[in-house]
């Protein structure tokens, strides 16, 4: 079963290049993850099949076989020591965009997800759903304003953003749970979380949009501790109990440091930082957070990119190892990136830091 990818192609032939869908086995055993080709596992209903090794088109069906065993074990090869260095360590995964729109998207998404806890991380996703919750404003005949890309947040407006997230967050925990990977879904309103104070944009009040005062995570190293994947919704509150809504970006950056996460993954709708923001051939694969601050200074990174950039660098200056921003329009995003050499996204690091051990030959 081949799944075509519309863009890359192989540097020596330049014909296009294809993924190959692996079954895989994946299982735990005495501590360790153990991966064998083979149908999947009973309880991991789904997951068989994984988009992961790029493989040659050819003309000639019969050759694929061959080709594809090749690749397979290849890229096998080149993801099992990110497979080690990240075995038990904590991955968050900042859901939204247009990924949380298509369907074919979103399971990719959290099959991409289920894998990682499969092969021995500790993923955590904190979604989004600003789409969703306009689309139901619209519905109560509320039009949505937005201040520096906040969304003005009345009474009437944090009901249905509370009602709208938690309707977005328990269909996530479905679709994990259909995957045969136990999933348990939280707002930060849930064991005093997210502790909220009032935020406010452009000098002005925008009602109830809070900003992180800080992070409880027992009840997130709870459910680690049992075996679940966290999904968290945006919702917090503040020291008299009063709802807040939290920007997504802002949730799952403030988890990633309060918890000092090996990695944050944030899914925009681009496909990373480029030196020109209209070429994708220029996207930069790694950038240390100095760096990051200079594209910001010069102007090459502006508008809406601004303050997730900050997260980013704040987040890697606050403990983070890596933060990823990757595309997530494109199937498999969180895979390809974490399990190759090069990725297919922007990688943030500290300054201090260059490449892993097993990336610098």
């Amino acid at each position: 079963m081949l799944m075509l990818h519309p863009v890359a192609k192989t540097a020596l032939t330049q014909q296009p290049v294809e993924y190959l869908i692996i079954p895989l086995r994946v299982c735990q055993h005495n501590g360790h993850t153990l991966i064998s080709k083979g149908p999947p596992t009973q309880g991991i209903q789904g997951l068989g099949h994984i988009a992961f090794a790029p493989l040659l088109l050819t003309q000639d069906v019969a050759q694929l076989p061959a080709v594809g065993h090749t690749w397979a074990a290849a890229v096998l090869v080149e993801a099992l020591p990110y497979i080690q260095k990240f075995n038990r360590k904590v991955i968050v995964v900042k859901y939204g965009g247009s990924a949380m729109l298509d369907e074919k998207l979103q399971e990719s998404v959290i099959k991409d997800v289920a894998l990682l806890k499969l092969v021995g991380m500790q993923p955590i996703i904190v979604h989004g759903g600003g789409k969703e919750i306009s689309k139901w404003l619209g519905y109560m005949g509320k039009e949505s304003e937005f201040v520096e890309g906040l969304r003005v947040t009345d009474a009437d407006t944090i009901e249905v953003a509370e009602m709208v997230l938690n309707k977005v967050n328990k269909h996530l925990v479905q679709m994990m749970e259909k995957l045969g990977v136990k999933a348990a879904g939280i707002s930060g309103k849930d064991g005093g979380t997210m502790l909220c104070e009032k935020k406010t944009a452009g000098g002005r009040d925008i009602g109830f949009v809070g900003k992180v005062k800080s992070v409880n995570s027992d009840l997130i190293d709870t459910l680690i501790a049992k075996d679940f994947i966290p999904i968290i919704a945006p919702i917090g509150m503040d020291e008299n109990y009063q709802a807040y809504n939290i920007n997504a970006d802002d949730a799952a950056s403030a988890v990633a440091k309060c918890i000092h996460a090996e990695k944050l993954a944030f899914m925009t709708d681009i496909e990373g930082v480029c030196k020109d923001p209209k070429d994708p051939e220029t996207l930069i694969s790694v950038l240390t957070t100095d760096e990051a601050k200079q594209l910001i200074e010069d102007g090459t990174i502006g508008g809406g990119m601004i303050p997730k950039i900050r997260n980013c660098v704040e987040a890697v200056e606050e403990g983070v190892s890596r933060v990823h921003i990757l595309d997530g329009r494109r199937q498999h995003c969180l895979l390809l990136e974490f399990f190759t050499k090069k990725g297919i996204g922007t990688a943030i690091i500290d300054n201090h830091t260059t490449l892993y051990p097993h990336e610098q030959d």
